[in-house]
């Protein structure tokens, strides 16, 4: 009994050593790349690499490339520039109010790290969608997720709208609902207007996307 007993064991242990990792990396690409509309996040060896001793608990990116600035129109109609936010860690994500699930999960986590912080901090949604994103559904869609006066959501022209998403590697609407979704993620800006943490969705929580403004402060 005892050296069946033995055998059993090894197998349990041989079995749980030879387990594949769940844990997937959250960056979608290493900073000061220009990644291809079709870039998926989590692909990027480096953004995941260096967060594994970086202390965050999003993907780090590496703080050597410089800002992509950008001025698009805010939901009032008010124009807004990315400089105007140096000096503070910014949140930076990417949705459109009709995407549905993987944009209200963004939306929720966010709203949740901000009730998590002791003082506000500047978050931007730019839109994906720009056809979709109308006056009245992108009002409705700040209502639903209880973000009402808590995040300026940019707007443009696809002409306006196009280099930017080149610029951060977002996936934009018209390449499909499933294409946005796998790609779709959260980014922390810090005080230079540089990225410098992305979150996926699998990786994004209130307490994590929190933790790290605080770090990034």
């Amino acid at each position: 009994m005892p050296v069946i007993a033995l055998l059993a064991l090894a197998l349990a242990l041989a079995a749980i050593l030879d387990r594949p990792s769940t844990r997937s990396p959250a960056g979608a690409r290493a900073s000061g790349s220009t990644a291809s509309p079709g870039a998926v996040a989590g692909e990027a060896p480096a953004a995941s690499t260096a967060s594994s001793t970086s202390g965050f608990d999003g993907a780090a990116l590496p703080a050597s490339t410089p800002p992509h600035d950008f001025t698009l129109a805010d939901q009032a109609g008010r124009p807004v520039s990315l400089s105007r936010y140096r000096g503070e860690v910014t949140i930076l994500a990417f949705l459109y109010s009709t995407c549905g699930p993987t944009c209200i999960v963004i939306a929720d986590q966010i709203r949740g790290a901000l009730d998590e912080l002791p003082r506000p901090v500047p978050v931007l949604f730019v839109s994906a969608d720009p056809a979709a994103d109308t006056p009245a559904r992108v009002s409705r869609f700040l209502a639903q997720v209880s973000l009402t006066g808590r995040v300026r959501y940019l707007s443009g022209s696809q002409a306006a709208l196009r280099p930017i998403w080149r610029a951060y590697g977002v996936v934009p609407a018209t390449s499909g609902r499933t294409a946005f979704d796998r790609s779709a993620a959260v980014l922390l800006l810090d005080r230079s207007g540089r990225e410098r943490v992305i979150f996926g969705l699998e990786q994004l929580t209130p307490e994590g996307l929190a933790h790290d403004v605080r770090k990034l402060q």
